[in-house]
């Protein structure tokens, strides 16, 4: 019975981590925004954004209040600053995944440059998530241990995209980081359709949802020689390779047999940053204009697979359109 007890305390309910990690990101972003030069504050209204909609769709679901520590005086200090999270998180969509709201805020903190400050600092962020604080501080006697603990809102992997070694034009990505499956795939379809560059997103709406090339659109590209494109664990720091679905998607080499959903990689995010960054490099990948009937089939396709999740949540009622607003209705 001491042990059984002993495994309850060091281990926390998933909700109890939902909320704590949702809170972590809060407060960071808040406190990063204020130290930044530029004006972020539109980070800020996205993270506020996408945690307040992972929240309705959670099972539980969780209102804002409860993310926020129930915490009356952050509520409305947030309230005030920040309204339009509070207003529209029950109808439109966010863009992108909450950690990726974060990497953009560490990058605007210390520049697109420094390579070693921003992988540095996502570590102390994704280390303090994972830190279980009801835990004892007993060493961990066992890989099944570890894996039970469970992974929310925090990125495994950064990747680091540039034109040459030597570039100091740096385009970082991190992995999906969401809870559950149904809000994953959401955020896949919500990013292709809002957030990632075209040809990333072609590549991406080649396998997705069904998770195999289709028959009547082929946008997987094979990125030119000199990007180099590299993936790193953010807690060891370790190299990793590209999983099979980046093969897929981008032509890149591998000797790992893993396949991970189309679209939830470090490799899409930091790949479509950069052609965002270096309109050159789409010279000659694309798009090809002799397959948008085929596009527009595909488009059809994740739409259909994104109302169709969005239909199990019955609190938020999309309007068609993605947070903060700029893109025309998709309905």
């Amino acid at each position: 019975m001491a042990d059984r007890q002993e495994e309850k305390l060091e281990y926390l309910p998933e909700e109890a981590v939902f909320r704590r990690n949702a809170f972590i990101l809060i407060t960071t972003m808040v406190d990063l925004s204020n130290q930044t030069p530029q004006d972020t504050s539109m980070l800020v209204e996205e993270v506020l954004h996408t945690l307040f909609f992972l929240g309705v769709i959670n099972c539980p679901p969780f209102s804002p209040q409860s993310l926020l520590d129930d915490d009356d005086e952050i509520l409305d200090y947030l309230k005030k600053e920040y309204p339009l999270p509070f207003q529209l998180y029950l109808t439109q969509l966010p863009r992108m995944s909450p950690f990726s709201c974060l990497l953009d805020m560490v990058v605007s903190l210390y520049g697109q440059e420094n390579e070693d400050q921003i992988k540095d600092k996502l570590k102390k962020i994704v280390d303090k998530m994972k830190k279980d604080p009801t835990s004892n501080k007993k060493e961990e006697s066992s890989k099944k241990k570890k894996e039970r603990k469970p992974k929310i809102f925090f990125s495994s992997t950064i990747c680091i995209s540039r034109i040459n070694i030597s570039s100091s034009c740096i385009y970082y990505g991190v992995s999906m980081s969401t809870k559950g499956r149904p809000a994953g795939e959401i955020l896949v379809a919500s990013s292709c359709f809002s957030f990632w560059h075209r040809l990333v997103s072609d590549a991406v709406m080649t396998y997705y949802p069904d998770k195999q090339k289709k028959s009547y659109f082929s946008r997987n590209i094979k990125i030119p020689t000199d990007i180099k494109c590299e993936a790193f664990n953010i807690s060891e720091g370790r190299p990793m390779d590209p999983c099979t679905s980046c093969s897929d998607l981008f032509g890149l080499d591998t000797n790992e047999c893993r396949r991970w959903a189309h679209g939830s990689c470090a490799e899409v995010e930091s790949l479509s940053n950069l052609f965002k960054g270096e309109q050159h490099v789409m010279e000659g990948l694309g798009p090809d204009e002799n397959e948008q009937e085929g596009r527009l089939r595909a488009e059809k396709r994740v739409l259909k697979h994104l109302k169709k999740q969005l239909k199990i949540f019955k609190d938020f009622n999309w309007d068609g359109r993605f947070y903060p607003n700029l893109n025309p209705n998709t309905n």
